[in-house]
């Protein structure tokens, strides 16, 4: 089990968390810490060769028990321009479809020595339990609705890029609140590096007692769009609300003209609103194209800056790791 992050002033070269389970675990001089060596990665992202030999003896496991693509491929490529070896493992066709456990599996791996595990479970809670029952460094890639941090930290870390600083900027996320792991995380990360965070979205997918995580809540979008300095889009979770996906709204078409940000909605905005969105995007659903290819959109700024901050994540984390277990 990870020990509770310190409180104090730490060290400029060391994470206060062994594992990143969640962003509800980090102080703000971790995200600083992890925010200044990302910056110097992605001056090595942009060398003619791209790639560092810092994890040239880290094995690292990308274990994901739930569909993806963007963040696993995100990770794969993180780690492989750190030099680290790379093992890939996925439910599809594993042995956890003939029954086998998720302790089970993951202590397979380990007995093949490996250092650090990413993982991507459905369960809530599950990269925690993993963190209790196995001593390799543990990454929390996405589990269920509960967090998933390395998506807040490169958001934060995008946001700060754009406008200099994230302290007192007002940043709304809106959209699927209820099956967003991505919003609960930005929630935490954005609060300790001082936003000031709204939501905005149906009532249907808005979690009960969401106030109480201190967030301002405004159901009319476009009073929400003056209100802010950054919107993040929310996907639409159509494969988490059961039936035909569409459980809490009449229909995609109307969820777009009430809550989708379309370039006619934007203009009456006003002034000039950074966008953000999670992907993968539902263009003409939670953004249209127009929108998602504006000048003021950095979501591909985000996909870009995945990388820099899961290489920092990852750089951080085997600094962990006892010397004689490497």
């Amino acid at each position: 089990m990870s020990p509770s992050p310190r409180t104090d002033a730490l060290a400029s070269d060391q994470l206060s968390v062994e594992h990143l389970l969640g962003i509800k675990d980090l102080i703000p001089a971790d995200i600083d810490l992890i925010f200044r060596t990302a910056d110097g990665f992605k001056e090595v992202l942009g060398r003619p060769i791209k790639k560092v030999p810092s994890l040239r003896d880290i094995t690292i496991a990308n274990l994901f028990f739930e569909s993806s693509t963007r963040t696993r491929v995100s990770f794969e490529l993180a780690e492989k321009r750190l030099s680290a070896d790379v093992v890939n493992f996925s439910s599809s066709g594993s042995s956890v479809s003939k029954g086998e456990t998720l302790i089970d599996t993951v202590n397979n791996i380990l007995a093949m020595k490996v250092d650090m595990v990413v993982m991507r479970h459905p369960d809530p809670g599950a990269a925690v339990f993993l963190s209790r029952h196995v001593g390799a460094r543990i990454v929390n890639a996405g589990d269920g609705t509960h967090e998933h941090p390395t998506q807040a930290l490169l958001d934060a870390y995008s946001i700060r890029e754009k406008l200099g600083k994230v302290k007192g900027v007002r940043v709304l996320i809106a959209g699927d609140i209820l099956h967003s792991r991505v919003a609960l995380s930005n929630i935490f990360c954005l609060q300790k590096l001082g936003a000031e965070v709204m939501l905005c979205g149906p009532s249907t997918l808005m979690p009960k007692h969401i106030e109480a995580l201190g967030v301002k809540v405004e159901r009319d979008l476009d009073k929400a769009l003056r209100w802010c300095d950054v919107a993040n889009m929310l996907r639409i979770q159509l494969e988490r609300q059961g039936g035909d996906g569409i459980a809490n709204f009449p229909s995609l078409r109307e969820y777009a003209m009430v809550y989708g940000l379309d370039l006619a909605r934007y203009k009456r905005i006003g002034k000039d609103v950074v966008i953000m969105h999670p992907g993968p995007i539902n263009r003409g659903v939670e953004v249209s194209s127009e929108v998602a290819d504006h000048a003021n959109s950095i979501i591909l700024d985000q996909v870009q800056n995945g990388v820099a901050v899961r290489m920092a994540v990852l750089y951080l984390l085997a600094a962990r790791i006892p010397r004689n277990a490497v």
